[in-house]
Formats: C-alpha cells, sequence, structure tokens
C-alpha cells in the first residue's frame, strides 16, 4: 500500500466516522441546550481520543508491535527496506536525539569548559620548577609529529562540523540565517566524509607506533595517586608517557575505532562497501548515529582538556608536539625515566634559545 493509498483510505474513514456521529440515534438531542457539558463527555476516553476512533489506535497500528514495528508495504525491488511506508522508531530516535542527546551534550561541554576555567584560576599555568635550562632533547620524531596533528586536525574539523550538524540549527542559523546555514551544513557534511578517512588512517598510525609505549608499569600506580603533580608541587616519575596520557591514548583509539567504524555504516549504510556492517535495517543505522554522536561527544570534552593541558595549561608542554624538541628540565620533571633512558641510549642533548616566558 503507498502512502497516497493509506492517508485516503485514512481520510475515508475519518468522513465515515464523523457522518455515523452525526447521524446516529440521540445525537439531536444530545445539541439540545442543557445537553452540551454530556455530549462533549459521551464517547470520549483518555489520550485524545473521540467516538469509536482515536489517535491511539491508529498509532498502535502503525507501531504494529515489535521492536521494528511500522507499516510495512511491498515492493518488487531486492531491497524490500524500501516498502517501509511508517517506521515507528523514528519518532522515538527522533525525540532522544533532539532532547536528551543535545541537552546533556551540551550541558558537558559547558561543565568541562567551566571546570577548566576554574581550574586554571586556582592552579594558574603548571610552570617548570627549575625554569628552562636551554638545553634540548628531542621527543617526538618528525613522523610522530605529522601522525599526531594530521589526527588532531581532522578530529578538530570533523567535532566542529559535526557540532554543526547537531546544535548548528540552534545557534548558527540565527546568526548567518537559513540559506548560509544551509550550505555550511551541506559542505561541511561532505567534508566530514572525507576527512573521516584521514582521521581513521591517524588513529591507526598512532596504535602502531605507540602502543608499546603506552602498556601499563610500575610507575602508573604512583603517578595516579599524587594525581600527576597537577595539584602540588614536583611531578612523579614516568616514561615516555604517564599514566594520564596512557589513559588518554587508550580512549583515543577505542573511541577511534568505534567512530570510524560507526561513520563508515552511516556513509555505506546496510552492508555496502567498506562498511563493515552488521546493521540490515533502518533501526540498526538509528541506533548507530545515536552510538557515533555519544562517542563523539564524550571524546570531544576529553580532547578539550588534552588542548588545554598541551597549551596554556602547562608550560613547555606544547613544544613536544611543536618543534619536536623539549626543555631538558621540563623532561626531567615530567618524564624523568624517559630522559634516563634516553641518555643512557646516547639521546643527543642540544643547545637551545630559552624562551622569553
Amino acid at each position: 500500500m503507498t502512502i497516497a493509498k493509506f492517508l485516503r483510505r485514512g481520510l475515508a474513514v475519518a468522513v465515515l466516522a464523523a457522518l455515523a456521529a452525526a447521524f446516529a440515534p440521540g445525537t439531536i438531542d444530545r445539541m439540545e441546550p442543557g445537553k452540551a457539558a454530556v455530549a462533549q463527555q459521551q464517547g470520549t476516553v483518555p489520550g485524545n481520543t473521540q467516538g469509536i476512533s482515536s489517535d491511539a489506535d491508529f498509532w498502535r497500528m502503525i507501531k504494529g508491535g515489535g521492536v521494528q514495528g511500522g507499516i510495512q508495504g511491498n515492493v518488487s525491488i531486492p531491497d524490500k527496506k524500501a516498502g517501509m511506508l511508517v517506521q515507528a522508531e523514528g519518532e522515538e530516535w527522533r525525540a532522544l536525539r533532539n532532547g536528551p542527546l543535545k541537552e546533556y551534550g551540551g550541558y558537558a561541554l559547558g561543565a568541562v569548559v567551566l571546570v577548566l576555567l576554574l581550574f586554571f584560576l586556582v592552579r594558574g599555568r603548571i610552570k617548570i620548577d627549575a625554569g628552562f635550562s636551554g638545553r634540548l632533547i628531542e621527543r617526538f620524531t618528525n613522523l610522530e609529529r605529522g601522525v599526531h596533528w594530521m589526527t588532531a586536525t581532522s578530529f578538530v574539523l570533523l567535532g566542529i562540523t559535526g557540532l554543526n550538524i547537531l546544535y548548528g540549527r540552534h545557534i548558527v542559523m540565527p546568526v548567518v540565517g537559513p540559506e548560509i546555514f544551509g550550505a555550511i551544513t551541506y559542505y561541511g557534511k561532505i567534508a566530514h566524509n572525507y576527512i573521516g578517512f584521514a582521521f581513521i588512517a591517524g588513529i591507526l598510525m598512532m596504535l602502531v607506533m605507540w602502543a608499546v609505549h603506552n602498556i601499563p608499569n610500575k610507575y602508573d600506580m604512583i603517578w595516579l595517586l599524587k594525581g600527576g603533580g597537577m595539584f602540588s608541587k614536583g611531578h612523579p616519575p614516568a616514561r615516555k608517557f604517564n599514566a594520564g596520557q596512557k589513559i588518554l591514548f587508550w580512549m583515543t583509539i577505542a573511541s577511534g575505532i568505534v567512530l570510524g567504524w560507526t561513520g563508515l555504516q552511516l556513509m555505506f549504510p546496510f552492508g555496502g562497501l567498506l562498511s563493515f556492517a552488521l546493521a540490515t535495517s533502518i533501526f540498526d543505522m538509528q541506533l548507530i548515529v545515536l552510538i557515533h554522536s555519544i562517542v563523539a561527544l564524550v571524546m570531544i570534552c576529553v580532547i578539550i582538556g588534552h588542548i588545554y593541558i598541551g597549551t596554556i595549561g602547562m608550560q613547555g608542554a606544547f613544544d613536544a608536539m611543536g618543534s619536536g624538541m623539549v626543555d631538558e628540565n621540563w623532561a626531567h620533571e615530567h618524564h624523568s625515566v624517559w630522559l634516563d633512558e634516553v641518555k643512557s641510549e646516547g639521546g643527543e642533548i642540544r643547545p637551545g634559545h630559552q624562551p622569553a616566558e
């Protein structure tokens, strides 16, 4: 049954029901003065219903029972999903996406920014206790930094375009108007799809390069117990990556895999090329959209904290991924075990210009 036939049938039923009610015995009597209140109550039940038909009855018919209810028509093409005239879970998905997902996601983003602001006001910038030594040691190679910045840049662009899809109509559209917003969102969605491949590649390359350095060791528990020195003077010993960086690394890898896999499913739905799909129905795709959105929001909150620490939050931290060279005193205070290992392996200490800060 096509949508047009379904609507015509529903209209015909409504008209017949109205005619039957109009000419039913006692109808004229109910319209007499003094009987209006009785007339308004007869034939009604809770749930916005009247007479023998109701919105609830129609919705139960559409729902059809089961987890994936709806009205399924018949099609001659192999893709039977094309015959779904009304997909009942679509309304539930829309309500969840536009309700709790947007609301709590917005709260989380705002809370992260507020917490970091308060932390900065109370703790201030974490400085090198001994000051800059003017001697530099290589922390990351050009390849490592290239992979990091490719992954970081792609994630930021994906985050911006994704947040625009979720919140843009409430924040961006009132400022730029519907036409410009439509163009921004359209081309942003195209960019989102292609940039996703760079992000996936970066995640896999980071896993290959740094997994061995992010295996937990005895120093990690000490680092966690002391809060990484974030709230006091002095920093616990650590190898190339401390416990906090290891947690961030594995969260990034795990969430990157989930985001990449769900993203491919959304780009190539229902078992399309490269999707590695388990989703075979519209309901499955709606669930994947929610998973993709929730994981993305969580990681955006985490990465905001990572950006803060790597820039204004900690003195000398940006140099690690900026130039690849860090001050020897910074390395000694934050990654003393790693510094000793590099020196024992003949790592070169180079003279450098001491920053003005």
